[in-house]
This record gives C-alpha cells, sequence and structure tokens, in this order.
C-alpha cells in the first residue's frame, strides 16, 4: 500500500474520530496513513516538527515528502487526494491573482469553529 499522505487526529474526540471514519471509508483512503493521537506514545512518533500538544489543537497532515501541513489547508490536501472530495479541495485551494481567497475564508471558519468543538463532540456523546 502507498501512502500519499499521514493524517494525525484526536482519536478521544467524538467529532474528530466521526469525521476522520468518514474519510476511511472514502475511494482513494488506502492512500491515507490515519494516526490516532490517542493511541501514540510519545511525541517522537509524530516526526519532525510536530509535538501532540499541536496535534490536539487542530488538524495536521504530513505530505510524503514530509512537509507538514495544518489547519483548512490540511483538510483541503486531503479532499485532494479522495476523489468524491477532490472538487473541495481544488476550490480550497484555487488561486487568484496570486492570492487563496477560499482557503483565507476556510481557515477563519476553521479557527472560529475551534473553540466550539468541546460542546459539539459533548452533543455527539449524548
Amino acid at each position: 500500500m502507498r501512502e500519499d499522505l499521514t493524517v494525525y487526529y484526536d482519536g478521544a474526540c467524538p467529532l474528530c474520530r466521526r469525521e476522520i471514519g468518514h474519510y476511511r471509508r472514502c475511494a482513494g483512503a488506502e492512500r491515507v496513513n490515519f494516526v490516532d493521537l490517542a493511541a501514540i506514545g510519545s511525541d517522537a512518533a509524530l516526526g519532525p516538527g510536530l509535538d501532540s500538544a499541536a496535534a490536539r489543537a487542530r488538524l495536521h497532515v504530513r505530505e510524503a515528502d514530509g512537509r507538514l501541513v495544518s489547519g483548512a489547508a490540511a483538510f483541503a490536501r486531503l479532499w485532494r487526494l479522495l476523489p468524491g472530495w477532490r472538487w473541495l479541495g481544488r476550490l480550497v485551494g484555487l488561486r487568484l491573482f496570486g492570492l487563496h481567497p477560499v482557503l483565507t475564508l476556510a481557515e477563519a471558519a476553521y479557527r472560529l469553529s475551534l473553540p466550539l468543538r468541546p460542546r459539539l463532540a459533548r452533543l455527539l456523546r449524548r
């Protein structure tokens, strides 16, 4: 199996588990290594430039070449790899006049959603 991307997610978070579970069932997911942070023994297992606190705070993906991407850009990278989501990944990555307007808006929305994550997770536990 060729892994093009490693996705680090918080398996202790019901919201994160549910979302990653969806992506795992998508076509193309066999090319992704999904790493549950709740099952990691040490930060060394995460590779260079990433520690468990940062990884739990927001979504991170690592490219096959070792480059680390986080936040909305990480989602866009994952989506571009999954055929059913590719259109959204391309939209978020759209570049106009040297700028990434959709990515900028997506990152702002992602940052605004982060404080809501614990509340949403509690709702999912019910």
